[in-house]
């Protein structure tokens, strides 16, 4: 079977090199940003391609689970490394924008509350915070059962990210939506009815 020969293969590969691997596209986008391989606007380009990448990066980590329910596909043990690189690349969106796009501290706490799309990615980033603080095997120990229902925040930041995304695109564009709907398809085989469903599937 497929499933088994993915599994296999990635065995094999342990979970840090997703920490060598993910920053690479952030990284090689920082680079065309200071050799003018960005365009006009480098600033813009850099803050939004920083964020695409961090909500590309929560859905991978949101489709972990329903890969495994369904296809049987177990990525598991790079999930939290995931999870970790998309909150890096929310920082790196969110300090572009801070120190590069606003740059004056006055004006900052006025954007966030006068500009709803800036409101809601302020939120996630609020949410995905102690999600990051907490993603080590000590927190695992020290919060028990707890761990699991808070880093469950990741599907509303998941959420969040997708709204930001359709908030700051002008006009109406296709990709952002798209983003959205995988994102609330992913969460959606988390309610009972799909969790029931995929039991009789197997019983089957």
């Amino acid at each position: 079977m497929l499933a088994q020969k993915i599994n296999q293969a990635t065995r094999k590969v342990p979970a840090w090199l997703i920490y060598i691997v993910l920053p690479i596209p952030g990284l090689y986008t920082f680079y065309l940003g200071l050799t003018g391989g960005l365009g006009p606007e480098p600033i813009n380009v850099l803050e939004r391609e920083l964020g695409e990448i961090a909500l590309q990066l929560l859905i991978v980590g949101l489709a972990i689970t329903p890969l495994l329910r369904f296809a049987k596909i177990n990525l598991v043990k790079f999930r939290r490394a995931i999870g970790i690189m998309a909150f890096v690349y929310v920082l790196g969106h969110l300090l572009v924008w801070l120190l590069l796009d606003v740059g004056i501290v006055s004006q900052i706490w006025t954007d966030i509350v006068k500009r709803p799309y800036i409101s809601v990615g302020m939120a996630g980033f609020v949410i995905l915070l102690p999600l990051a603080l907490t993603s080590n095997n000590l927190s695992v120990r020290k919060l028990g059962p707890k761990w699991r229902t808070l880093h469950k925040g990741t599907y509303i930041a998941a959420i969040l990210g997708g709204v930001h995304f359709i908030m700051l695109s002008k006009g109406f564009q296709v990709e952002p939506l798209i983003y959205m709907v995988v994102i609330l398809a992913f969460l959606a085989t988390r309610l009972p009815m799909f969790k029931k469903s995929n039991r009789r599937a197997q019983a089957t």
